[in-house]
């Protein structure tokens, strides 16, 4: 077979923006309902492997049209999962607690992973989700090892299960380079099949999903957000600097028109990580949103632990953990302090 004329070939993209347009038009072919966020991810990350130009590597168009079939796909199944037209049941999930970072390197992650030891010491079956990108994710040394058990999604996409101590782990798996805010499950299919009986509480980590989640309680992670019976209790996690506060205070505006509709859940408790008060002069900056929640605010003090190895698969401090101990008292999922 002869090869092709130079003339019929496609022309290579000669600016970064062709590179660009070239990449999100792959997508798109394979994903006729791409939404702007998935789009954007798929094409930083191809455009920048485009960059690189490493021998050996897998043609980024190609690359970014696998990106877009997963989304497509995942979606498809969310659609069907956990359709927008039904209210949501989230009773086989126990006690629901999505945390969410208030800003970057709130620490959110650790506050998750504290709660879910809290509720093991106290012998109650938790499962915590890890809903962040595999490459980003403030739990991925939160176990001793990987589990062997997976629950596919699609064929790119599934669900791996780990421990942590007597904590069921469940977390992202993909060959592909990145997991796009789309390509999240539907929370339904983190469940692991048969699912733990009896399931006392599910403990999520948004992670840095955490601002994309509060875009939208109908689209990937923000799922978690969705407005249903038993009601969950979001955490927001922030430090106690200014800048964060402000933060805050953003992703709550951007939460606050779906609960205005009816359609997510607004947030149910701030927890300021790091500190056992407010500093002087941080507190004033709290933006309206955040100002409502700083009366019954948790304090959990500093470890610096956290901050040179991240959360690993040694037991939370228990400084931590009993800071954290009056809050899941107070909401009925452990024995009072007091009486331990």
């Amino acid at each position: 077979m002869t090869a092709a004329p130079q003339h019929d070939r496609p022309a290579a993209p000669r600016t970064p923006y062709e590179l660009n347009h070239a990449l999100g038009t792959a997508a798109r072919e394979r994903a006729p309902h791409l939404g702007l966020a998935d789009n954007e991810a798929i094409v930083d990350v191809t455009s920048a492997a485009a960059a690189a130009d490493h021998p050996g590597d897998r043609d980024p168009g190609e690359v970014a049209a696998q990106l877009g079939a997963a989304t497509e796909n995942v979606q498809q199944r969310a659609r069907l999962l956990f359709p927008e037209t039904r209210p949501v049941q989230w009773s086989p999930f126990g006690a629901l607690m999505p945390v969410l970072a208030g800003s970057s390197g709130a620490g959110a992650s650790s506050i998750a992973a504290a709660i879910t030891d809290a509720l093991q010491q106290d012998e109650r079956c938790v499962l915590l989700v890890d809903a962040d990108d595999p490459s980003r994710s403030g739990l991925a040394c939160a176990f001793t090892a990987e589990g062997p058990w997976t629950k596919p999604v699609d064929d790119r996409v599934s669900v791996r299960y780990s421990w942590r101590d007597d904590a069921l782990v469940a977390r992202l798996e993909s060959q592909l380079p990145t997991i796009t805010p789309g390509m999240v499950p539907a929370p339904p299919d983190w469940l692991p099949n048969p699912p733990p009986d009896p399931l006392h509480a599910t403990v999520v980590d948004l992670g840095h999903g955490g601002w994309r989640a509060g875009a939208s309680p109908l689209y990937g992670a923000g799922g978690w957000l969705r407005r249903g019976l038993p009601a969950q209790r979001p955490i927001l996690v922030v430090r106690a600097t200014r800048p964060a506060l402000r933060q805050a205070e953003q992703l709550l505006a951007r939460l606050d028109p779906w609960v205005e509709r009816g359609v997510a859940t607004p947030v149910f408790q701030l927890v300021v990580n790091g500190v056992r008060k407010w500093p002087a002069g941080v507190a004033g900056a709290a933006g309206p949103r955040v100002a409502e929640l700083l009366d019954e605010a948790l304090f959990v003090p500093h470890h610096g632990g956290w901050g040179l190895a991240g959360v690993t698969d040694e037991p939370s401090p228990a400084r931590v953990v009993d800071a954290l101990r009056p809050l899941l008292a107070a909401w009925g999922l452990i024995a009072s302090p007091r009486r331990r």
